[in-house]
């Protein structure tokens, strides 16, 4: 049986008349930079993540850059954030003007290793940048914490945990900005490229507001240097639609992962994704880690089973930051998940027997059942 890592196609096939309704509306509105749709959606996106604002921009990378601009952090300023994330997340530091410090992840749930960031605090300092990696929520309390005594600013890079919980609240709701990206293969996916970033603070949010539309604070009146960032009208249509069907989504996607577990939990070779609070989650991904992750994925790939592998080399191994001057070993744990991580196909729609056929291939894959050292 044939098991595609991601089918959009089945994820927006019961969607397609009422999305298609919605993006006729602003076809008919000629409302295609911002607009009714995009209003409609910043409103309804900020109540579902409990936070006072949401400001609909192009994706998640400016999501990023426009909160870290909307803090005053630019040039000489430090910003911690970790190794074990999409390349966006140090990409935005860097287009800030300012240098990205890394500290790495903890083994179980592979987010941020609070233990670490006090060695990583300097009078540079200005932000901490979590990343809840998959859809697991960074270990949020003493990060705060840590930020609060040492007067520092908490951007949550929630691109993959939208609906995610961290001890009954959403992701990107306690920081002073919450980044999120919509490119389509996430739990909530525009159809192009769209993000948005969440606060309680008017201030950030005013700020974003005109950094997102060329420094305006009214038309043809540019008070800062800003970007072409707005969300375009059809993209807040197709993100209204789907916002109503999120929940339901990540419940079928825990759903699928105790699947998972049930099937894998007793294969030796193999370790799954540990949650902080089971059942927080969201599940964008479901890495578990492997020995001769490429061998597996290639005999996996043999049987028709799509896999990904996220993320293969660790920013601070990227030759974008060599500058930097880290060298292997530098981030252990990174490195380690980097070379061992193989993500199993995740989405709403997959079947049972879909996810049966999943795990005995990997099973059938695995080159020993010998354990997977950190």
């Amino acid at each position: 049986m044939k098991v595609p890592f991601l089918d959009l196609k089945a994820h927006h096939a019961p969607l397609r008349g009422e999305i298609m309704a919605a993006m006729n509306e602003v076809i008919e509105a000629n409302a295609f930079a911002g607009g009714p749709a995009v209003t409609r959606f910043e409103e309804d996106f900020a109540r579902y993540c409990g936070a006072d604002f949401c400001v609909g921009v192009g994706n998640g990378t400016d999501s990023l850059w426009f909160s870290l601009l909307a803090l005053g952090i630019g040039a000489g300023d430090e910003v911690i954030t970790v190794p074990m994330t999409f390349m966006a997340t140090v990409e935005a530091i860097t287009f800030a003007g300012a240098r990205p410090v890394f500290v790495d992840i903890e083994p179980k749930t592979c987010t941020m290793d609070v233990a670490a960031i006090a060695a990583a605090i300097t009078p540079r300092t200005k932000a901490i940048m979590p990343v809840h990696l998959f859809g697991h929520c960074a270990d949020l309390d003493p990060i705060l914490e840590i930020a609060r005594q040492k007067n520092l600013h908490v951007i949550e890079d929630a691109a993959q945990a939208p609906g995610a919980l961290y001890k009954g609240r959403k992701a990107g709701s306690f920081g002073r900005a919450g980044s999120f990206s919509f490119y389509p293969g996430k739990n909530l996916g525009a159809w192009g490229e769209a993000g948005a970033v969440v606060t309680s603070d008017p201030a950030v949010r005013d700020r974003v507001r005109m950094l997102r539309d060329h420094g305006q604070a009214q038309k043809y009146h540019h008070d800062i240097v800003g970007w072409n960032g707005r969300m375009d009208g059809l993209q807040g249509a197709v993100l209204g639609v789907k916002l109503k069907y999120l929940d339901q989504g990540n419940r079928q996607r825990r759903r699928h992962a105790l699947r998972y577990e049930e099937l894998l939990r007793d294969v030796g070779g193999v370790i799954l994704p540990t949650e902080a609070e089971p059942g927080r989650t969201n599940h964008h991904l479901y890495a578990v880690r492997v020995k001769q992750r490429d061998v597996v994925m290639k005999k996996m790939a043999e049987q028709r089973i799509g896999c990904g592998i996220h993320y293969p080399v660790p920013v601070h191994l990227q030759k974008a930051y060599a500058s930097l001057g880290h060298h292997r070993g530098d981030f252990p744990v990174s490195e380690a998940c980097a070379d061992t991580f193989l993500s199993l196909p995740m989405y709403p729609e997959l079947t049972d027997v879909q996810i049966e056929t999943v795990a005995s291939a990997l099973k059938a894959c695995l080159p020993n059942r010998a354990g997977v050292p950190v």
